[in-house]
This record gives C-alpha cells, structure tokens and sequence, in this order.
C-alpha cells in the first residue's frame, strides 16, 4: 500500500474534472452488463490504452464473452469471435485467397481477424499451429497470406480466453506466446447480491441490447497516442526494472519476466494513471497492476509448484521486497 505522502503527492497530480472523464463514461457503460466488476473493466481498459493484449484465464460462464462485446460496442468497433476447435485451421483465422473465374485472378477474402476487438475464445484448443497464426497480427499489425501482407484495421484489440478446467484435448500456450500478452486477468464469480441484480437485470432481455457506444474509433486512437505522453519519472522506470529484476532472481522462479513485461508494466501504468485522472504515474499505479502484467511471464520451479507457489505469489513477495521511490513527481 502507498504511504499518505505517495497518496498526497497523487492526489496533487489529479487532472481537474471537466463533467464525467470519458474513461469513467466508458467503465460505467461496460459495468451495464457485467455488475459489480469495475476493477477488472478498469485493468482491461488499461491494456487496450496501452495497446496491449489479454488472456482471460477463468471458469465458464463469468462473462468472458460479454465483456469483449460491451467494449466493442462502447468504441463503435467491429467485433468478431473466434471460437477455437483442434480441427480450426490457421486460414480460418487469418483469411484466403480464392480463385474468382470471371476476373481469372485470386481474391484474398479475410478472415476474422481483420476487426477492431477479436475474441478468441478458448484460444487453447486451438492447434499450435492455428495459435501461432495470430502472433503476426498480435506483433505486426498486419497478416501475410501468399506472399503479400495485409494491413489489419486500426484501432485492433485481441482478448483470448482459456478456463483453467476441461483440459483434455487441449494445447497450453507456450511460454513465448503467454509473453506477448500485456495482461492475463479472472473474472471471477459475482458476489452474492451482484448475482440477484444480474438476473434481475435480464429477466426481460440482455441489457447489452441496449448498449450505446461512448467514443468512436478515431477517438480512442488519440487517446491511445495521449496515454504514451503520461509523464513517467525515471526513478519510477528504475523502479520496475528492480521488479522484474526480482522475479528473475526469486528462489521459486525457474526463469522471471522477460525485458517484454517492463515494457508493458510501464505502458499499462500510464493508461491506470490516465484513467484515474492522474498527470503522471506513481507506484501505486504500478503495484496495482504487477501481477496482471508480470504473474505470467513467470515460470515456477517444478518443487516450487508442488508446495503451492505460482506466478502470482512471487510477484506479491517481489512488490514487499522492493523499496518503493518517494519522489516520482514532475519537477
């Protein structure tokens, strides 16, 4: 927890209100449809300012689905899923091209990657090779079919799903791919009276049905290129680097974070910093989102697991131990 002078001096970086931030607009509106999650409407809000990807970790039925809808439909974008099987193919994923015998030429027709906000769900059933069809998209922008690269639509945000049970007939995601993710989040199950509100709240219909868009396309590009501007101090900068220095030297930790997760902590900290009206980040921006950001890139040590400890305990252990800066103000 941040100290009350960490806490004053982010309360003095509070950009003034001016009728309800657009950030704010955008949580309530998700926060229509899945009651009672604004922390992780907040978390994953962050990855898609900071132009990162997410893997939703979590068990059947949370909302998983409904949440990449209900920000599709806050940003005005297009929204495509994908439903990964072992038998889905990596053109399924990425297009092809088909022979049109009028004009006798091939015509590439894209596949459902060309959106704005991609679902993948059960992204571990996919086969290795149908996984690996959506790094060049994750890392590149763009897809390469035939020997021509095509440009994927902008703004573009990837959400892929995997539940923790059911893992027979499944292929876990390799440890380079999990890095690419900024963020591996849960959803978790509503608390008891937030689940009487939600079926109260579809007993007639979905209220998704009624969802109205709170900024286009065009606007949240902008904002993504305005998050990078957040003001980052560079004893804040050294900071993470202790952090992600840490996990690699953890004694349960066969390897850490690689340089990728500082990357993306600092990013992500920048679009929390923003979304909670700050001028620049402090250490509780970064804290609060170490473990969705880092907790995957981390690879236990076999012995280690087998006692209990995963990713996430050594990144709660990492963020004690490391003393944390007191002056992170612009000057």
């Amino acid at each position: 927890m941040a100290t009350d002078d960490t806490g004053a001096k982010a309360d003095r970086g509070r950009m003034p209100e001016k009728g309800l931030p657009v950030f704010a607009r955008l949580i309530d509106n998700v926060e229509r449809v899945i009651f009672g999650k604004r922390d992780v409407i907040e978390t994953i809000l962050a990855a898609l300012l900071g132009r990162g990807y997410v893997l939703v970790e979590d068990l059947p039925g949370v909302g998983k689905t409904i949440l990449a809808r209900a920000l599709a439909l806050s940003i005005q974008g297009q929204y495509r899923r994908v439903q990964c099987t072992p038998d889905l193919l990596p053109s399924d994923v990425t297009g092809v091209s088909v022979y049109d015998p009028k004009e006798m030429q091939f015509k590439f027709r894209p596949g459902p990657v060309f959106t704005n906000v991609l679902l993948v769900d059960e992204v571990n059933r996919a086969t290795p090779r149908t996984q690996a069809a959506f790094l060049e998209a994750k890392e590149e922008r763009q897809v390469s079919v035939d020997g021509r690269a095509y440009p994927i639509p902008k703004p573009f945000f990837l959400i892929a799903t995997q539940n923790p049970i059911e893992m027979a007939g499944t292929f876990p995601l390799p440890e380079a791919q999990l890095d690419r993710f900024m963020m591996r989040i849960s959803i978790g199950y509503p608390a008891d009276a937030i689940e009487v509100d939600m079926m109260r709240s579809q007993r007639e219909f979905h209220p998704i049905r009624d969802l109205k868009p709170v900024m286009d396309s065009e606007h949240l590009m902008k904002t993504q290129d305005a998050v990078r501007k957040i003001f980052v101090h560079e004893s804040l900068l050294r900071y993470v680097q202790r952090l992600v220095a840490e996990t690699r030297r953890h004694p349960h930790a066969a390897f850490g974070s690689s340089p990728r997760g500082s990357l993306h902590l600092v990013r992500a900290s920048q679009a929390l910093a923003a979304i909670r009206r700050h001028s620049f980040v402090t250490p509780d921006h970064i804290k609060d989102l170490a473990g969705p950001v880092l907790a995957h890139r981390i690879q236990v040590k076999p012995h280690s697991r087998v006692q209990g400890v995963d990713g996430p305990r050594v990144v709660e252990e990492v963020v004690r131990k490391v003393e944390v800066p007191v002056d992170f103000e612009p000057r």
